[in-house]
């Protein structure tokens, strides 16, 4: 009697070595298949963005963080807290190729700065995204060079939308992003990505003490200032003269004056020969409404006062003495910070 066991397990052997290996990609999920796909197309497009004498010393220290290449001419958006005041600017990409930098135009306002890298052509770049087509929950990528670490790549989602943070000038910076997608020194000015590899913002800051708290600039925000840095050198907003703080209203001065507003702008100082003092507002006035939009604090005066606002007159309203007062204003041009 014949045994043919032993030919059998072997063929199965066989037939087993010679099936391909499987591709480790299609091993993989989804999740890890969209962070990849996103790191290759975008990570190219992520440069480090170094400031300060390339020689350094104890007296003059540099700066470093992140910036994103928006077009192959050398376009480069990063945080105006990375660039500063520094007057020597380098790039690095991912193969090493270092190039100088100078400085298009700088927005505190908004800690947006873009940079033009000096004699690089053709360079990888990203697009930049519609980010009000953000959803809560949606996977991102953060793509930088977190504490000199070139080409780190965290991942997370979009935890909300809209919120509001403080810039460096004091104003506030709406539509921000937040985001627990790591970030850390040296991130600041890298690039925040879709799962379609589209820039949706540009990260910014952080909460020290808190744990994935994390924020990004709006990329709509980051397109406005982009324009208007291109066509005018800085973002052209209105100006009127004064300093002021948030206060509240109170309830008798508002049931008297017929108003809604629980809170508005106090004047504190009214700086000479400027729109606000033409128009006659003193030290103490409340503004409650310009131009048709109740303001209900000093944020929503600066907010109010926007380029479309420039060179035209307006209407005030102002509390005096807890009596509603009527006046028109003038806004002229804010000159761009030096």
């Amino acid at each position: 009697m014949l045994d043919f066991t032993s030919d059998i397990a072997d063929d199965r052997l066989s037939s087993r070595k010679a099936e391909p290996a499987p591709d480790d990609r299609v091993l993989l999920d989804a999740y890890s298949n969209a962070v990849i796909d996103v790191t290759e197309r975008v990570g190219p497009a992520v440069v480090r963005v170094e400031t300060g004498p390339k020689v350094r010393s104890a007296r003059e220290r540099g700066g470093l963080g992140s910036g994103i290449v928006i077009s192959p001419d050398g376009l480069v958006l990063t945080n105006s807290h990375v660039v500063g005041s520094s007057k020597e600017i380098r790039l690095r990409d991912t193969e090493g190729f270092v190039t100088d930098a100078h400085v298009l135009g700088v927005d505190p306002d908004t800690d947006l700065a873009l940079l033009r890298a000096d004699g690089a052509r053709d360079l990888r770049y990203a697009s930049l995204g519609n980010s009000k087509t953000l959803r809560r929950g949606q996977l991102v990528v953060a793509i930088g060079n977190p504490l000199g670490f070139e080409s780190t790549v965290t991942a997370g989602v979009v935890s909300a939308l809209g919120r509001s943070i403080r810039s460096i000038s004091g104003r506030t910076i709406e539509d921000v992003i937040q985001t627990d997608a790591a970030l850390n020194p040296g991130n600041s000015g890298g690039p925040l990505v879709s799962s379609a590899a589209e820039v949706i913002g540009i990260n910014t800051a952080i909460i020290n003490g808190a744990q994935g708290i994390c924020f990004a600039v709006a990329s709509n925000t980051a397109q406005f200032v982009l324009s208007e840095i291109i066509r005018h050198g800085y973002v052209r907003r209105a100006y009127i003269g004064v300093a002021g703080q948030t206060a509240p209203i109170p309830r008798r001065h508002a049931v008297v004056a017929g108003v809604d507003n629980k809170m508005g702008a106090l004047l504190a100082q009214i700086e000479p020969d400027s729109p606000a003092a033409k128009a006659g507002l003193l030290p103490g006035d409340v503004v409650i409404k310009l131009d048709g939009a109740e303001i209900n604090g000093v944020d929503d005066l600066i907010r109010a006062l926007d380029r479309d606002r420039i060179g035209r007159t307006l209407s005030m309203d102002v509390l005096r003495m807890g009596r509603l007062r009527g006046i028109d204003i003038h806004p002229v041009e804010r000159k761009p910070a030096r």
